[in-house]
């Protein structure tokens, strides 16, 4: 979706709420109601946790493996193009081809992709193509899961309607738990990002005779970079 169409829904989404507001007889909270509730999130206790480990790299590669997501990773950015190269040549003999093309978040348009062999375009995915390739918010430790908000830059639909999904997750990214994830969303997004999406592991069902099938509503394969 476009800088303005995110306007303008949110413009409809002000007037609704102002109209609600309005026959309850309510009023927008002052900046110090606001400062008071988000003091209140802050220091809320969280339950209890599962102790983690210093390392969290290496606690989320685990965790990602566990989820059926596969891991590499890789020193730079600018090594992206070449790690997803040969993550493709790997898929050969099990997808019937390669996907040597597929689309980007705005990003990651200006790699090298042609030095790679790859014919990648940064623009919004129009449903039909096998390769998205995205980044991330952060990435959660506990559970092995990336965090996507929505956006113009971050175009969702990149990451759950290609068949084969590679996500650039950057190392100082990786948080412990949900609890730190949505603290950093609080912080760095200021108001709250129009939608927000957890994805671990490839899409999956158990809907019949309780045998997990990967690809039910999504990705067949979620290959994830850690970069750094």
């Amino acid at each position: 979706m476009s800088a303005d169409g995110l306007a303008d829904n949110r413009a409809a989404r002000d007037r609704t709420l102002a109209r609600v507001r309005s026959a309850l007889g309510k009023k927008l909270p002052d900046a110090q109601a606001k400062a008071n509730a988000e003091a209140n999130v802050t220091i809320h206790r969280h339950g209890p946790r599962p102790r983690m480990p210093a390392n969290l790299r290496e606690r989320f590669i685990e965790r990602a493996r566990d989820m059926s997501s596969t891991v590499e990773s890789i020193a730079a950015i600018s090594d992206v193009p070449r790690a997803i190269a040969h993550y493709l040549d790997t898929l050969a003999p099990e997808i019937g081809g390669q996907p040597r093309a597929g689309v980007c978040w705005p990003e990651f348009a200006t790699l090298d992709w042609s030095a790679a062999g790859l014919s990648i375009v940064s623009r919004p995915t129009l449903g039909n193509d096998r390769l998205g390739i995205t980044g991330c918010f952060c990435a959660i430790a506990e559970t092995g899961t990336i965090v996507i908000t929505s956006g113009a830059a971050t175009p969702t639909a990149t990451a759950i309607l290609p068949d084969t999904h590679v996500a650039i997750v950057r190392a100082e990214r990786i948080v412990s738990g949900m609890e730190e994830a949505f603290a950093l969303i609080r912080a760095e997004q200021g108001a709250t990002p129009r939608a927000l999406n957890l994805i671990s592991g490839p899409s999956r069902t158990g809907d019949i005779e309780q045998t997990i099938v990967l690809g039910a509503h999504g990705p067949f394969r979620v290959h994830l970079l850690v970069v750094g």
